[in-house]
């Protein structure tokens, strides 16, 4: 039996989508040729990791572009020889720095 309460939880929708596996495997590539200095499976694991903290994402159109940036920013560190927490996640920009605030 199939549950549909309209105020349950929306479902997500699956994440991998031919076309975004295709796009997240040419970063691979690009961010392979952009950062030659850093093994190849340092880049991979890189936007693995950052595809991976998307897997809940409801608006998968922004994906790829949010691993991207956030793999930059991650080998980018690396090839400067800079320490990288892959514990922690890289910081949040809010779109209404003013909101939320209580």
């Amino acid at each position: 039996m199939k549950r549909t309460d309209p105020a349950g939880p929306a479902a997500v929708p699956p994440p991998g989508s031919q076309d975004e596996l295709v796009s997240i495997r040419n970063m691979v590539a690009r961010l392979r040729a952009v950062y030659p200095s850093v093994d190849a499976v340092t880049v991979e694991t890189t936007v693995r990791t950052a595809y991976d903290s998307f897997h809940q994402a409801r608006v998968r159109a922004y994906v790829p572009i949010l691993v991207e940036r956030r793999s930059r920013r991650v080998l980018r560190a690396v090839s400067r020889g800079q320490a990288v927490d892959r514990s922690v996640a890289p910081e949040t920009r809010r779109a209404h720095p003013g909101r939320g605030k209580d």
